[in-house]
């Protein structure tokens, strides 16, 4: 146990930012761009891609979603849930965040912004599933890219692994009854069924196929040496997704561009609203700087990956549901590096509030 745990603060704080990872803004734009193409001039092709389905999941995708997963799964050490005892602080702080605020105020921004504000600029009969889309997106936290914010951010890589592997249990059981719960309150009727099967699919088999996986790793001693090989694959697929998704997206993106920019206002103001209310809670608790940035970071961000999958499943390649996780997508990365810099240049202005809560009292 405490081999794995050291193999997995390395790789989660030691390995340099990749080159994919750095840039990966630049890969969505090109797979979009790609992807409307594609779905331009190879229309039967990708026509018979998305007739390739077994209990309304597109086998493709499904197969490339476990390709994204599995390898970031493969670093989560549950072994690590001993160590939430060590700031439990900021562990409280960050699942307030993460499953009382992120998904309501996400379903509250849908409504305001979609059903209201923008209603006249979007397609009338899409709403409903652009909604459900920013819900998706909102639902579950980040699994993977936390570990690159929180290195980047000096975080504690401990704590990251351990708050990473408790949001995964709690995401086994939470995630279908929270976006059930949002989707109705929204007016909008998913099966349960599909639901649970999306949880299956996408959270529950591929926790078991990498935990397995990382066993026998680090059994093996090689869990470094893998883990630098298949660390491009999560990202190649995620990239070969998108181009599915805008192949199919492509026509209805032609039509009316507007629609992405659109779906990123409440995108952006969500990520910027969690982060800073949850590194504004660990100052006000006391937590130390390197423990508040990686929860600032884990209550903002999400994992889209799951997002894609599940809202393709739900409601389709060609929903509105799917077009507004894929756009979570586009500026998660971007945003993310921007609330990094943000908790880096303030921890001077954090650590004098920490310091002078500890003198009143």
């Amino acid at each position: 146990m405490t081999i794995g745990c050291e193999v997995s603060g390395k790789a989660a704080s030691g390995a340099p930012i990749s080159f994919f990872e750095r840039y990966l803004t630049l890969w969505v734009f090109l797979c979009i761009v790609a992807g409307i193409a594609l779905g331009q001039t190879a229309s039967a092709f990708f026509q018979f891609l998305g007739r390739l389905q077994f209990a309304q999941v597109n086998l493709p995708v499904g197969l490339l979603i476990w390709v994204m997963i599995i390898p970031m799964l493969v670093k989560v050490d549950f072994a690590m849930l001993h160590e939430v005892k060590r700031h439990v602080k900021g562990i409280g702080v960050t699942l307030f965040v993460n499953w009382l605020v992120k998904p309501f105020s996400m379903a509250f921004l849908g409504w305001l912004f979609i059903r209201h504000l923008f209603a006249s600029l979007l397609p009338p009969d899409q709403l409903d599933s652009y909604v459900a889309g920013l819900i998706l997106l909102a639902a579950a936290p980040c699994t993977a890219m936390v570990f690159v914010w929180s290195r980047l951010s000096d975080g504690d890589p401990l704590f990251t692994l351990s708050q990473v592997a408790l949001n995964d249990t709690i995401m086994v059981f939470a995630f279908a009854p929270i976006v059930a719960l949002l989707l109705g309150i929204s007016s909008i009727t998913v099966p349960w069924s599909t639901l649970f099967t999306s949880v299956l699919l996408y959270i529950v088999i591929p926790v078991i196929l990498a935990q397995l996986w990382r066993k026998r790793l680090l059994a093996s001693g090689k869990f470094d040496e893998a883990m630098q090989r298949i660390a491009p694959w999560s990202i190649s697929a995620l990239l070969a997704t998108l181009v599915l998704l805008f192949a199919f997206q492509g026509e209805a993106i032609l039509n009316q561009p507007l629609v992405i920019f659109l779906l990123a206002i409440p995108i952006l103001i969500q990520v910027l609203f969690n982060s800073a209310l949850a590194y504004w809670l660990n100052r006000k608790v006391g937590e130390k700087h390197n423990i508040a940035c990686p929860s600032a970071l884990i209550g903002a961000s999400n994992f889209f990956e799951l997002a894609v999958a599940a809202a393709i499943s739900l409601f389709g390649f060609k929903s509105g549901a799917a077009l507004a996780t894929v756009v979570g997508v586009l500026i998660e990365v971007p945003v993310m590096l921007f609330v990094v810099r943000i908790v880096n240049r303030s921890k001077n202005w954090y650590e004098a509030g920490i310091h002078s809560n500890r003198e009143s009292s």
